[in-house]
């Protein structure tokens, strides 16, 4: 499967120098519910449960997202030829229509790849909280995308030491994002 990007246009940068870019992530199209990959993984392991139809997956994968998000028969189908011809999963024509299952090696890919499947289903639940409006604030996208170009500006000018101060920087930040804000100490002890 190919992953598509479209090219980045100027919107003006900002007295910072960043790019400052109208709308949501990836020019204005919304957030990526897929990392490259996941869907893959995913429909190997709903055909994995049940054998199905692709128009069936489609409504798998919309359920999924309580109905925040359907992926087009364009995405499914390339994808489950891929997966027939990689002989993951196997189609049977039955009244016109493929009816999937899951071969041996596709479940053995499935036990190989059980890590990343509760990575997939753990970014859908992620997806899903955005996709219903649950989502960054503009001001977060811009600040991600500014991190991003940011990291595309270094040009391969990685030295180790770099790696690392650069590696600290973005694990420190990550995880004081997760850990929440810091409560404000009570004026007591301030005045202290």
């Amino acid at each position: 499967m190919r992953d598509h990007h479209p090219h980045h246009r100027e919107h003006g940068a900002g007295q910072d120098g960043f790019e400052k870019r109208p709308g949501r992530e990836r020019g204005g199209r919304g957030p990526r519910v897929f990392a490259p990959g996941d869907l893959k993984l995913l429909l190997l392991a709903l055909i994995a449960e049940q054998p199905c139809h692709g128009y069936d997956l489609i409504r798998q994968i919309e359920g999924l997202f309580d109905g925040a998000y359907s992926p087009s028969p364009g995405v499914i189908y390339p994808t489950l030829t891929f997966l027939e011809e990689s002989e993951l999963i196997q189609g049977d024509a039955e009244g016109g229509k493929k009816r999937y299952t899951v071969t041996d090696a596709g479940r053995q890919y499935l036990t190989d790849q059980a890590v990343a499947l509760d990575g997939v289903r753990m970014r859908i639940d992620v997806s899903k909280r955005s996709l219903r409006g649950h989502d960054r604030p503009a001001e977060i996208h811009e600040a991600v995308h500014n991190l991003r170009h940011a990291l595309q500006m270094h040009h391969g000018r990685w030295s180790p030491a770099e790696i690392l101060r650069v590696r600290d920087l973005l694990n420190n930040t990550a995880k004081a994002i997760v850990d929440g804000p810091v409560s404000a100490q009570p004026a007591q002890e301030n005045a202290e």
